[in-house]
């Protein structure tokens, strides 16, 4: 079986700007709950859907946390605007695209309009965004609801996320960036999000920048896959893992659509590798027959 030898290239950005807070990970504590963490690092526990939504916990209908386990923690930053920036021009390096809707939310999150530029030297907030799986029976409406606590705020979603401006339903599995303008850290979040910045070795605007590219990747990587495009998706794929700050929900959905790629292009090694990487991100990972390939079955089970 031939292997299919691909040229991986790195695009490498450069950080104009340190960041005060961004998303950051967490390490559950005995005794801590979702909402006793939501409270302490957002000030409200009705957060608690962001952080079950943001980890993938609840794929399998639970959210139970345990001592030790890793939280990524959805978190707004900060850049100063340099010289010549303008919205779209941010929305693009921060929030992947700087098509109108996303420049919008930029502009909008900063009390400004997207016509007139920011001001050079200006602080702005870049707000939280965090990857959302869609579950069986969901709609926008339904995901507004969860995380915006308004149900009748659906459509924003939408353009957000490049789909028809009145698609409702969403399919299972499928990716849903949603924007969380109105999430602010605590105090003792912020010094949180420090501390982790330290522990982890890296800069959490640096995090943050990778994880947003991420994001930005995702949607496109599920429509190579979904359209059969599987060279593509496997070089999209391998592309997005050269971030070192990839969250376990994103990490999980990257080995998810390479999976698939690779079963398809008869690659059973890689296949299964992407397989095992996909369960061990991926807390709710499960095989169906009836939804998956004999052959995706086939290299899940050589791991």
């Amino acid at each position: 079986m031939r292997r299919i030898l691909l040229v991986l290239w790195i695009a490498i950005a450069s950080v104009v700007a340190p960041i005060e807070a961004s998303a950051f990970s967490h390490i559950v504590q005995p005794s801590e709950t979702l909402a006793q963490i939501a409270e302490r690092i957002y000030g409200s526990p009705r957060f608690e859907s962001v952080l079950v939504g943001a980890n993938a916990l609840d794929v399998q209908g639970g959210s139970i946390v345990v001592p030790g386990m890793r939280l990524e923690i959805p978190a707004p930053g900060h850049h100063r605007v340099a010289h010549g920036e303008g919205w779209a021009d941010l929305a693009l390096s921060w929030l992947g695209s700087g098509d109108v809707p996303r420049a919008d939310l930029l502009a909008r999150s900063n009390k400004g309009v997207v016509w007139v530029p920011p001001t050079e030297g200006q602080e702005i907030e870049i707000p939280a965004v965090f990857t959302y799986i869609a579950a069986d029976g969901d709609t926008v409406n339904a995901i507004a609801a969860r995380f915006w606590g308004d149900g009748t705020r659906g459509w924003e979603l939408n353009p957000y996320n490049g789909r028809d401006g009145a698609a409702v339903a969403v399919k299972r599995g499928e990716i849903v960036l949603v924007p969380m303008p109105e999430l602010r850290l605590t105090e003792v979040g912020r010094t949180e999000a420090r501390a982790a910045a330290d522990r982890d070795g890296a800069t959490a605007g640096t995090a943050l920048d990778q994880q947003r590219r991420a994001d930005a990747d995702l949607p496109d990587l599920a429509a190579d896959v979904k359209h059969g495009r599987y060279v593509r998706a496997v070089a999209r794929g391998n592309r997005i893992l050269m971030s070192s700050a990839l969250t376990h929900p994103q990490l999980g959905m990257v080995h998810r659509e390479l999976l698939e790629a690779y079963s398809a292009l008869d690659d059973l090694q890689s296949a299964a590798e992407a397989c095992a990487a996909w369960k061990a991100n991926d807390p709710g990972a499960s095989l169906d027959p009836a939804r998956q390939s004999p052959k995706i079955i086939e290299a899940c089970a050589t791991r």
